[in-house]
């Protein structure tokens, strides 16, 4: 399980360390800071640095009748800035016991998929095991933040045969590139895959 998190208060490194912890740009985490200040996420104090907001109560479970359409849009967005380069560390990272792990729990949540079971939570599972196997710190520690909103997205959705289709084949597509330790090709799927969820979901290209 991912037990290290970002408490509130916690400040986050300095721009420069974190861009480059993280692999991105500076532009891109620039605007994936903006997003979390908009959620309320983070928090930026003139002079001190960036912080993680005292009260972070509100994202532990999202109220899905008051989720706004734009908000689900700037979350989607922030998991398509950091998720698939996640992917890609993953690949280059992950201990060959990690990657068993993340092959068996693709398969598990195949079949609850199949089973007309539980399975959003089973796959939210799979996508934290993946940050985990990254690991980068910075990544383990805001995943859980970052995708506050996506179990709850997928309940909402009046397209759920679709999601299923799409969590299968995408899940299987991440997993043979990962089998592969193909950095390029899991950090291609994962991003293929957030968008098919974002297509699935109604939220439109200009929106993400």
């Amino acid at each position: 399980m991912l037990q290290k998190r970002f408490a509130p208060g916690d400040k986050l490194p300095n721009e420069n360390d974190l861009s480059q912890s993280l692999g991105v740009s500076r532009t891109t985490l620039r605007e994936a800071v903006r997003y979390l200040v908009a959620q309320g996420v983070l928090s930026v104090q003139r002079g001190r640095g960036t912080f993680i907001s005292d009260d972070l109560s509100v994202f532990n479970k999202y109220d899905v009748s008051t989720l706004s359409h734009a908000r689900l849009a700037d979350m989607y967005e922030i998991r398509l800035m950091f998720e698939p380069q996640c992917t890609m560390l993953a690949c280059f990272r992950a201990t060959e016991e990690e990657l068993q792990g993340i092959f068996d729990q693709a398969a598990h949540v195949e079949q609850l998929v199949r089973e007309d079971g539980n399975w959003p939570d089973e796959d939210q599972r799979f996508h934290e095991m993946i940050a985990a196997a990254s690991h980068n710190e910075f990544i383990i520690r805001m995943f859980p933040i970052i995708n506050a909103a996506v179990t709850e997205a997928m309940e909402m959705t009046n397209n759920a045969d679709g999601l299923k289709n799409i969590v299968i084949y995408d899940n299987r597509d991440i997993c043979g590139f990962l089998r592969l330790r193909d950095g390029a090709g899991a950090k291609s799927a994962m991003s293929i895959h957030i968008r098919h969820v974002i297509n699935a979901l109604g939220l439109s290209a200009g929106e993400v």
